[in-house]
């Protein structure tokens, strides 16, 4: 995992390469909605666009089984950092949310899969495990988003 330093939504910065307990589950999505707005044009025909609330709250619903099996979770997306601030307190969300509107791992070394639209660019969803600062497992394409969490809590089970 590259040593990358990103905003968190509610303040502060940390960096992908420490975790405080063994594994480091980073989700990657595109963006959530907010209440009111629509989403950009031609959303639901961008595959893996829609469910960005679902996989967060499921990874919210099973946060305490993640810190059972010592993981930290991070959520990161290109999107405002004032739309994931709303979100994370929304969605009571126990974990941070972690912005990159530069677009800073769409680069080496990892070169996370983005798309564009509404004239943005936004990270397609992946999910990492990281252990002692090691990618381990990667999920891509995440399908269905609302069962992420509970794929990620069998890999770390069986690892």
């Amino acid at each position: 995992m590259p040593p990358v330093e990103l905003a968190v939504a509610a303040g502060g910065r940390r960096r992908l390469d420490r975790s405080p307990t063994r594994w480091l589950v980073v989700y990657v999505y595109p963006r959530t909605g907010r209440p009111g707005e629509e989403p950009p044009d031609g959303w639901d025909l961008i595959p893996g666009a829609r469910g960005c609330t679902p996989q967060s709250c499921a990874f919210r619903d099973h946060h305490a089984d993640l810190v059972d099996l010592d993981a930290t979770v991070y959520g990161i997306s290109a999107q405002p950092i004032d739309e994931q601030r709303e979100f994370a307190a929304r969605m009571h969300l126990p974990f941070p949310l972690l912005n990159d509107t530069e677009l800073v791992l769409a680069y080496e070394p990892l070169r996370l899969p983005t798309f564009q639209a509404a004239g943005s660019t936004l990270y397609r969803r992946v999910t990492l495990c990281v252990d002692a600062g090691t990618i381990r497992k990667v999920f891509y394409p995440v399908f269905p988003p609302d069962r992420n969490a509970a794929e990620v809590i069998e890999y770390l089970r069986s690892a």
